[in-house]
């Protein structure tokens, strides 16, 4: 469920960002927001996006259910390094050597959370 967490939000967050750019620039003005949110709304890949952030969302209550939240949201931060490549890939993103390592570390910070058990709450109670 965390793989499907990690495919959901970034297929969804990808599509999201092909969407507002084939929108283009939002003006903060009243005429700018209703413009860009009319465009949104029939935009198909703007809804395709928010079918996969439902997805996301989904699988993220399930995983909720099952593991502790310092474990779930750690793991699910795999998904930035996807979207990282998909941007860099798919998205043509210029993607700096400063991000590549901060890619790094939060890939050492997914393999160190992976390490522990996904839920405490049975040990806690065990211990009572």
């Amino acid at each position: 469920m965390v793989f499907a967490m990690m495919v959901c939000a970034t297929t969804g967050d990808s599509l999201l960002k092909r969407g507002m750019t084939e929108i283009g620039p939002v003006t903060l003005d009243h005429a700018g927001l209703f413009q860009a949110f009319r465009l949104a709304m029939t935009s198909p890949t703007i809804w395709l996006a928010i079918l996969f952030l439902i997805g996301f969302m989904l699988s993220n209550m399930t995983v909720l259910s099952w593991a502790d939240y310092s474990y779930v949201m750690p793991a699910s931060a795999f998904g930035y390094v996807a979207v990282t490549l998909v941007g860099m890939t798919l998205l043509g993103e210029t993607v700096s050597p400063r991000r590549w390592v901060g890619v790094a570390l939060i890939c050492v910070g997914v393999f160190l959370v992976g390490q522990t058990k996904p839920s405490t709450s049975a040990v806690a109670e065990a211990a009572q």
